[in-house]
């Protein structure tokens, strides 16, 4: 499986990626901003997709609004 963010990086588990947009997230007054640095993610079963704990929670965010730090 080949994961990259916006830029064509690859990415594994444990990298850490910077957000590239404001995103809010659906069924949660969660809103993250552009540059916020997530550490640690996770690959997931599709591609396009990487999860990660922010505060306490566990998201699912697109590679596409990602860049690797």
């Amino acid at each position: 499986m080949n994961v990259v963010d916006s830029n064509g990086n690859a990415l594994a588990d444990g990298d850490s990626v910077q957000l590239i947009k404001d995103l809010k997230v659906k069924g949660s007054s969660l809103n993250l901003k552009r540059g916020t640095v997530v550490k640690k993610i996770r690959l997931t079963a599709d591609e396009e997709e990487v999860e990660c704990r922010i505060g306490k929670s566990t998201i699912v965010l697109k590679t596409c609004f990602l860049k690797k730090s």
